[in-house]
Order: C-alpha cells, then sequence, then structure tokens
C-alpha cells in the first residue's frame, strides 16, 4: 500500500473549517492573518512532519444563500474576509525546500490564460511545488463579484473540460529548445519552439504564446474534489489527486470503490487515483480529555454559522428548514456529492439539519477522530488501511497547537510503525506525492 500522505488544510480567512474558532483562547490564526513570519514558521513546521503540502481551500467572495444574503456569512466570519492565498505562498516557498504548496483556483470568473500565468509563475519560482485545486465555483456571491454567470452543475463541469483544454495547450505550447541563450548573438528563444495557442471553444477562447517557463516538474499537480456523478468524470479525466469529505469510513469505502470506476471508465489505472480524505483530529493526553475537548469545540460552533456555511456550499438556503427535521437530499446547484453525503444514515439514524450544520460549522462535514496521540495514529492507520486512500487532508481546529501537537506527537508514531516516511523521496510536489 506504500505509506501515509499528509497535507495540511488552511484557508487565508479568520477561520479554516472550525467556525467562530478565531474567538478561542489560543488560536492565533486570525492574529497571524497579516504576518508572512508567522506563515512561514507553519511551513517550517510542516516541512519537519514531511507533510506533502498545505492545502489551501479558498471561497473568494462570503458565503452567500443563508436567508438571501450574507449578513450571516459576515457576522460569523464565514469565508469572509476572504484573502488571496497566493502569495502566502511565494513566501512560504521561500522559507521551505521540499514542502509543496496546493491552491485551490475557480474556472468560474477566471481565464485559463491568466490561471496558467498565477499557477505557473509560482510553480516555476518555489522550483516544481505547486499543486492546483480546481472547483468549478457554484457560490453565486462570486459569480456576482466579477460579473460571471454561475452555471448549472452538470454545464459547469462541461465548461471546465473546456478551460483545461486550454491549460493544457498552454503548458504543452513551450518546447524543450525554445530558448537559445546565445549570448554572443543576443538571441533568447526560438520562435519556431513555441507552439501558438489557437482555441475557440463554447465557454473559452484564447489566441496566445505559453507565457510561464515549464518548471522542474512541468505543470502544477492537478487536484480536484468532485463527488457527483459528473465531478467523478472531470476528477478521472484530470486530476492526480483527489480530496473528498466523507464523516465515516462506510462512505470513503464507497467514494473510494466509486471513484476507481470512473477511473476505469476513462481509461486510466484506478491506482492512481490518489484520495486523500479530509480528517480533524482532537489530541489530549488521555482520551477523556480528548472527547471532553471534542464535545467544547462542538458546542462553541454557532447553529447561525453553520447553517450559513452549509447553505454557501450546497447552494440552498438551510434557514427555510426545521434544525430538528431530519436531513434529505435535495436537488441543488452546489455540491451535489456532499448533500448526497450528509444525507447517508449514520448508525442507521438520518441526521437532522442541525446535526449537519453544526459538523459542517465544526469540521464541513470531515470525519473527526479523536483520542491519545497513540489512540489518533492508529484511528489514522486503520482509516487508511480499510478506505485504501492515499492519504489524508488534516483539519486543524485550533491554530497552530493543532498543529504543533500533530507533527509533535502523531507523526513520530506512524514513522515508528513505517507507515510514514521518513525523509522526502524527491524535490517536487509530484515526486513527493508519488513517492
Amino acid at each position: 500500500m506504500g505509506r501515509i500522505h499528509l497535507n495540511m488544510m488552511l484557508m487565508n480567512n479568520p477561520v479554516t473549517h472550525k467556525m467562530g474558532g478565531w474567538a478561542d483562547e489560543g488560536d492565533e490564526h486570525f492574529a497571524s492573518m497579516g504576518d508572512l513570519k508567522a506563515w512561514a514558521a507553519t511551513a517550517r513546521k510542516l516541512e519537519r512532519g514531511l507533510f506533502d503540502s498545505i492545502f489551501f481551500a479558498d471561497t473568494p467572495a462570503p458565503s452567500d444563500g443563508y436567508e438571501g444574503g450574507q449578513e450571516a456569512a459576515i457576522r460569523y466570519a464565514v469565508n469572509w474576509p476572504s484573502h488571496d492565498p497566493m502569495p502566502l505562498i511565494a513566501a512560504m516557498a521561500a522559507a521551505t525546500d521540499h514542502l509543496g504548496f496546493a491552491v485551490t483556483l475557480s474556472t468560474t470568473g477566471n481565464h485559463p490564460y491568466l490561471a496558467v500565468r498565477r499557477l505557473s509563475t509560482l510553480d516555476y519560482v518555489s522550483q516544481g511545488r505547486i499543486g492546483w485545486n480546481i472547483v468549478t465555483g457554484h457560490n453565486r456571491a462570486e459569480g456576482r463579484a466579477v460579473a460571471s454567470p454561475v452555471l448549472p452543475h452538470d454545464e459547469r463541469y462541461d465548461a471546465a473540460d473546456e478551460f483545461m483544454d486550454v491549460c493544457y495547450a498552454l503548458w504543452q505550447s513551450i518546447g524543450p529548445e525554445a530558448l537559445v541563450l546565445d549570448r554572443e548573438r543576443r538571441i533568447f528563444g526560438d520562435p519556431s519552439q513555441v507552439a501558438r495557442v489557437e482555441y475557440s471553444g463554447k465557454y473559452y477562447q484564447c489566441s496566445a504564446y505559453g507565457a510561464v517557463l515549464p518548471s522542474a516538474q512541468g505543470r502544477p499537480v492537478i487536484f480536484q474534489a468532485g463527488a457527483s456523478g459528473r465531478g467523478m468524470q472531470f476528477a478521472a479525466r484530470h486530476a492526480e489527486g483527489l480530496f473528498a469529505v466523507q464523516s465515516h469510513l462506510d462512505g470513503m469505502q464507497r467514494y473510494a470503490h466509486q471513484i476507481r470506476a470512473a477511473y476505469a471508465a476513462q481509461g486510466r489505472d484506478p491506482a492512481t487515483a490518489r484520495v486523500m480524505f479530509g480528517i480533524q483530529p482532537v489530541i489530549a493526553s488521555t482520551e477523556a480529555e480528548a472527547r471532553a475537548l471534542a464535545r467544547q469545540m462542538r458546542e462553541e460552533v454557532p447553529l447561525e454559522a453553520g447553517l450559513a456555511r452549509l447553505s454557501g456550499s450546497l447552494g440552498l438556503d438551510f434557514g427555510q428548514f426545521d434544525p430538528d427535521a431530519r436531513f434529505t437530499e435535495l436537488k441543488n446547484e452546489g455540491s451535489q456529492g456532499m448533500m448526497a453525503a450528509f444525507a447517508m444514515p449514520v448508525n442507521g439514524v438520518v441526521p437532522t439539519v442541525r446535526d449537519v450544520a453544526i459538523n459542517f460549522g465544526l469540521s464541513v462535514g470531515m470525519m473527526r477522530v479523536i483520542g491519545t496521540p497513540d489512540q489518533v495514529a492508529t484511528q489514522i492507520e486503520d482509516l487508511w488501511r480499510q478506505s485504501g486512500c492515499h492519504g489524508f487532508n488534516i483539519s486543524p481546529a485550533r491554530i497552530p497547537s493543532s498543529i504543533d501537537e500533530f507533527v509533535d506527537t502523531v507523526v513520530p508514531i506512524l514513522q515508528r510503525r513505517g507507515v510514514y516516511r521518513d525523509r522526502y523521496p524527491g524535490r517536487t510536489f509530484r515526486e513527493n506525492l508519488l513517492g
């Protein structure tokens, strides 16, 4: 099975996942948002923990859809303020040598040429340590902010396929012999080795030469998180790594089976479907203390904040439902995969809207692994073996303490058990993801 791979999930917002976390005693995430030295220190810590990457989730506009507006999102810091993670990545890459950085960039409101220019510039200056988490942008507020229509669910993926076709053409447009570097004649490049991209599709047009030189890994690593049927089809065509949210083992196993079938249908080796499930560890010196801390964290999440975040992600106003009604899978234009996952029974019981909203406000529906460092390491290893996943995206409940605890206490246990690396196998993100 290889070894467990780990990414740390962060956002350049006051809160990464736990709503209200900015107010927790000891949580320094919001206070450090404007401090590049603090971000660099986090990157060095995770590199010491031999993580594949920092995985930046990003929603460029505050979540909308709850009670018809964005007021609750602003009230509870639900993706507001939302700062661009890309400048942080440049600073963090300069402070590290091996750690990768996966950044979320939506196809909605962006153009393939500009996306390639931004992402590949980071990839070039970091010597090949950038990944791109492609999202199709279901957030209506994001579309309104840039005057870009938000397409229906499946059509967003049709447009995203075109988006990627343009990106691939731009990445491939600069040939290996493009740089002449003849100092005597002062000839820098050979135009015959740089192809002009001429693309005219239903959604995108582009007439341009590739603007950024290939990095040490050629182009950024492609991540995707599609969980609907159409989303999995898109992921199976493009993704090298997959981020998935499932709240229990049955869901993880089901998703892993479905995505591997989607890869096979696209003619790709199912073994290359490298799934990273999201988990949120809660660690303490005793199991009782860890469970008490987990309960406390859950009680700290404002219900309205959870409902606002859920409404933005699923594209439905959950303020219109009785919080104590059973959660029902409904047609939506947001994340259909998440909708289906949240409606699944847990221990034979369908959760209520309140349950789902609080869980979403706590960990965006990720499974929580709770206990001592040894117990958390055991749960992670068991989930890895039983789901057959490539690894995990870690959601820190509190920053920086959750990161420090995991790197200092859980990583050494996984290493002693032989299921986690003791050195980086390469220098680029792709080498370390595959190694």
